[in-house]
């Protein structure tokens, strides 16, 4: 079964399906200083497997049979993955990062910018008390009755739709705890674009000190007056209701204008109080605000910070645009949610767990190349190549076929749906208390009656 996918791969990335190759795993292996014995599921074989239970949906153990040449039980698979590094595996997605990397340079860039969509989701698992104590639980559902839940932070490529880092944390996590640790990945000139959660002093500062530009939802908490020259809130002042505590600068344009925004005196509970220190006492941005004609929509208004301070490089209009399509990292969370069904993963322990969220990545660019290069050929965006339809192809194709011309969705860009569900769920009580109380309430009836 894999070397029919490495086949299929060959043909659509020659260095992407080299990287799988055996003698690559066992380098990285080595690497790692990760010692094995020969055996049936050794590091090469156990990661193939994996690749491949992930490809087709990440199906139950039992089924994995299907997919081998030998037979193996599901214990000794499952021992297999254990026994494998995080590590092998993070450094095999940091190389095909690498291997990608060219695809990225080379997309359509805006302006001479690449740019990056950033945001925060989460995934489910299942019951046990390790990752109960790692991630926790939604605060609604009481002890015994829920399942953990991870907070998910994604970096994906704008123009080509790559997932470039993936972080994991407990579920009561800010967006904005983990966000400065993506901008390693970054290089300078880049435009990094997210929601209001990630518009804050310190991460502006942050991007400026990299040399990055930062494209950010105003935060609901923040005042803006768009007036000319209007008063502000001065640095350790007392502060006047309603009025705003960034400078005015200049204006650039109805409703565009420079600010400085000062550096406040309360430190971020994810900054160290040394990085803190070192952050310039104020930064100079752009703020503008665009109304939303399209019907159907919930926000009419958008407010909009940025580092993008040039008027005429970058027009107001093109920014909005811009920021139109962050909506685009909502698609691919969802197709790595619910079309690879990542939404609820399967193993028990916590580096599990981020052994099955790494090879989700992976096999999530895999696809994305199929569509890269599908969508070249096709002389289409890449966007409006079929997800689902790469993904059966890349799972499905035949050794010796080349990559046919893949489902090209219509654009979709005005559909509006309303946020709510048509199937209906069962109409079965919730868990409200630990299943074994429940379990021990009907044996108690049954021995009565």
């Amino acid at each position: 079964m894999f070397p029919r996918l490495r086949a299929a791969l060959n043909r659509v990335q020659t260095e992407l399906a080299q990287l799988l190759d055996p003698a690559q795993i066992v380098a990285l292996c080595r690497e790692a200083a990760y010692q094995w014995r020969e055996r049936l599921l050794d590091p090469v074989t156990t990661i193939h497997l994996f690749v491949l239970q992930v490809l087709n949906g990440n199906f139950a153990v039992a089924r994995l049979r299907e997919f081998a040449d030998n037979d193996f039980s599901e214990a000794a698979y499952c021992k297999a993955r254990g026994r494998l590094p995080l590590q092998v595996l993070q450094s095999l997605l940091r190389r095909i990062g690498a291997a990608l990397c060219p695809a990225m340079n080379d997309s359509v860039r805006w302006h001479g910018h690449r740019t990056f969509h950033v945001d925060g989701s989460s995934f489910s698992m299942p019951d046990t008390p390790a990752l109960q104590e790692e991630f926790g639980q939604p605060g609604a559902q009481k002890p015994g009755c829920g399942f953990p839940v991870a907070h998910l932070l994604a970096l994906f490529h704008a123009g080509t739709g790559f997932l470039v880092q993936v972080l994991t944390a407990p579920l009561r996590t800010h967006d904005m705890a983990q966000a400065h640790l993506l901008h390693p990945e970054l290089q300078t000139g880049d435009v990094l674009i997210g929601d209001r959660a990630l518009c804050s002093f310190a991460h502006l500062a942050l991007l400026a000190r990299r040399g990055l530009h930062g494209l950010f939802r105003l935060h609901q908490k923040q005042i803006v007056d768009f007036r000319c020259r209007r008063p502000h809130n001065p640095p350790k002042t007392k502060p006047k209701k309603g009025v705003p505590t960034s400078r005015w600068l200049k204006r650039l344009g109805y409703q565009d204008q420079l600010v400085e925004y000062f550096k406040p005196k309360a430190r971020p509970v994810w900054m160290s109080v040394e990085d803190f220190a070192a952050l310039e006492a104020s930064v100079t941005v752009r703020e503008l605000r665009y109304k939303t004609t399209q019907r159907g929509l919930r926000t009419r208004e958008v407010t909009l910070v940025t580092t993008l301070l040039d008027p005429q490089v970058y027009p107001a209009a093109e920014l909005a645009e811009l920021y139109r399509q962050r909506w685009q990292i909502e698609i691919n969370l969802r197709h790595l949610k619910q079309t690879m069904k990542m939404d609820v993963l399967h193993c028990e322990t916590v580096e599990g767990v981020r052994k099955e969220l790494t090879v989700f990545a992976l096999v999530y660019n895999l696809v994305r190349t199929v569509m890269q290069v599908a969508a070249e050929r096709q002389d289409v965006d890449v966007d409006r190549i079929s997800f689902a339809d790469a993904l059966g192809w890349l799972a499905h194709a035949p050794a010796d076929a080349e990559l046919r011309d893949l489902k090209v969705n219509p654009d979709r860009r005005e559909r509006i749906e309303p946020r709510a569900i048509k199937r209906r769920p069962k109409e079965y009580d919730r868990l409200n208390k630990p299943r074994e109380v429940l379990r021990k309430r009907l044996l108690a009836k049954k021995k009565v009656a």
